[in-house]
């Protein structure tokens, strides 16, 4: 038992913080306890700090964070590091290739069927002629455009597309020349299209008006202001021309097959003069005047 002052007294064990405080009057213990406590504050921040530090220069963009132990060299799980993905690319590529070669080549997808529409006054097999589909070459392979360009040269044929159908069809679409006049000559009938093309000698199609004019072609500047009037007449009013007489580009008169006369006169207007001209006939009279639509007239 001892007291509470004494020398005796139980001794409290002192550590080096207590150390800087009572050993103040001792300016070098001091400072050496001030630099041991800075050393053991500072260690675990610098630990942490070093664990960050190290895990960014073990990070790998593609493959991840590197474990202890990893050697460096690219990770089995990444994208473009597996030999699996490769392979898998590759067989790819050359299977593409393959079929690539085979439907250039083979005359598994050569052309065994072709089909045409739009034809009626064209036989068939002049277009079937013309076209000279290759046997057995690839459909990859056969030329559209020369094919569609041979067929466009009939005479009656004003246009013609050619398309591939797969897996083994040619498929042709045409388009014919129509005549809208037709006029006499030693030969035989020209018969004119919308276009002003004389496409075949031979008798016009039941319908079709003669031309009157003084030096009938494709080429006279009467006879394209004529076929210019005849596309602009109402297809109802048309049936009934018998005969278009065209004197000059400004003076082109309908002869219709009942006897009556339309004064056209030029190409001008013609939109105007369509709309008026046949409610103007439902008038008695023989010869109907719409060269002025805005001034019509009926004797």
């Amino acid at each position: 038992m001892s007291s509470g002052g004494g020398a005796g007294g139980t001794t409290k064990d002192m550590s080096e913080d207590d150390w800087d405080d009572t050993g103040a009057d001792d300016p070098a213990a001091a400072s050496a306890a001030r630099r041991a406590r800075l050393r053991r504050g500072r260690a675990p921040r610098e630990s942490g700090l070093s664990n960050i530090f190290r895990s960014v220069r073990e990070f790998r963009p593609g493959g991840g964070f590197r474990r202890g132990g990893d050697s460096g060299g690219p990770r089995a799980g990444g994208v473009f590091g597996s030999g699996r993905v490769r392979l898998g690319m590759a067989v790819g590529l050359v299977v593409l290739v393959a079929l690539g070669l085979v439907g250039w080549f083979s005359p598994l997808l050569s052309v065994r069927t072709v089909r045409v529409d739009g034809l009626t006054a064209v036989p068939e097999a002049q277009v079937l002629d013309a076209l000279q589909v290759p046997d057995g070459l690839s459909m990859l392979r056969i030329d559209t455009t020369a094919m569609a360009q041979r067929v466009s040269e009939l005479p009656k044929v004003r246009s013609v597309r050619v398309q591939r159908v797969f897996p083994s069809s040619v498929r042709v679409t045409v388009e014919e020349r129509v005549p809208v006049l037709y006029f006499d000559s030693p030969q035989g009938p020209h018969l004119l299209d919308c276009d002003s093309v004389e496409f075949a000698i031979e008798p016009a199609p039941p319908g079709v008006p003669v031309l009157l004019t003084a030096n009938p072609s494709g080429a006279d500047p009467v006879t394209k202001a004529a076929i210019a009037v005849i596309t602009a007449v109402p297809p109802g009013l048309r049936l009934q021309v018998g005969q278009v007489a065209a004197r000059s580009v400004s003076d082109i008169a309908l002869e219709l097959r009942d006897g009556r006369t339309v004064l056209w006169g030029g190409v001008g207007d013609s939109v105007r003069k369509a709309a008026v001209v046949e409610p103007l006939l439902t008038q008695d009279g023989k010869v109907f005047d719409v060269s002025s639509p805005n001034l019509v007239t009926v004797k």
